[in-house]
């Protein structure tokens, strides 16, 4: 089991939302996730979105988290070989187990996108991997659902795909690039989401990207449990963890916290429905 803090080790915490987080990802790796998440709701953090990345993992995640108030729901498709072969019956699916979720608790389509890191340009898969991307975005029209954008390596891909759908907002999660790209997703209407590698020392054009982005069109995430920030580097992620990249945003802006919070309140508040994504 891994050791985890009490609740009132939290620091910073509260009112403070993770707008993307794999909580199911934190209990296979031997998490208390009952547990934990009650310690840290009860010192008073805001919520989380929990993000999905298969077809079918939307009804075991609305078991495990959905009797937590402050916690809602995406479901999407991360371009893996598997989910880009059978596509279309993948996103039929993702379809079916939104349409059947209790009412609410799907706030947002994704995560989807693109991902030039592991799938290589000019790599068999690719039109396919483009395909399963425009599915969701056209499902996310159809469902009237912000999308959650994975983009790694593929800034002016996602970009040219995102503009095709005009009528289709949401957020670019885990934001990675620099103020140049960060600017054009903004022009396109989308929030920019910001996580622990936000505080990375080789991250300065991430965090000059920042330094560009309106208030309220950037939110806060863990991608739990990837992405830990510099000072807890090496361990598993968590919601927690989500005030580190807080306050190193608030230090690199020159504002008071609850200046931001209120702004990323606005912005990603699960109870909310994302709808600030909706622009």
């Amino acid at each position: 089991m891994v050791k985890q803090k009490k609740h009132d080790d939290f620091q910073g915490i509260q009112g403070l939302t993770d707008t993307h987080a794999h909580l199911i990802m934190l209990k296979k790796r031997g998490f208390d996730m009952h547990g934990y998440l009650t310690r840290l709701f009860a010192a008073g953090f805001g919520g989380i979105i929990d993000v999905g990345v298969d077809a079918g993992d939307l009804p075991g995640r609305l078991r495990a988290f959905e009797s937590f108030e402050n916690i809602r729901f995406s479901a999407g498709i991360w371009p893996s070989a598997g989910a880009v072969a059978g596509r279309v019956k993948a996103v039929s699916l993702l379809e079916q187990e939104i349409r059947k979720a209790p009412a609410g608790r799907v706030i947002a389509l994704g995560e989807c996108g693109l991902d030039r890191y592991r799938n290589k340009a000019g790599e068999a898969g690719i039109a396919g991997e483009r395909e399963l991307f425009e599915l969701q975005l056209d499902l996310a029209r159809r469902l009237h659902l912000p999308v959650i954008i994975h983009s790694r390596d593929a800034a002016a891909e996602t970009l040219d795909i995102l503009r095709r759908y005009p009528d289709v907002c949401g957020v670019i999660h885990c934001f990675s690039y620099g103020p140049a790209e960060a600017r054009k997703f903004l022009d396109a209407g989308y929030c920019l989401s910001f996580a622990g590698n936000l505080t990375y020392r080789n991250a300065q054009d991430l965090r000059d990207a920042l330094m560009c982005t309106p208030l309220d069109r950037m939110v806060f995430e863990t991608d739990s449990p990837n992405l830990a920030p510099q000072r807890f580097r090496g361990e598993t992620a968590h919601p927690a963890m989500v005030a580190e990249t807080f306050q190193a945003a608030c230090e690199l802006l020159h504002i008071k916290p609850a200046v931001l919070a209120a702004s990323c309140a606005a912005a990603g508040c699960p109870r909310r429905g994302f709808t600030c994504f909706l622009r």
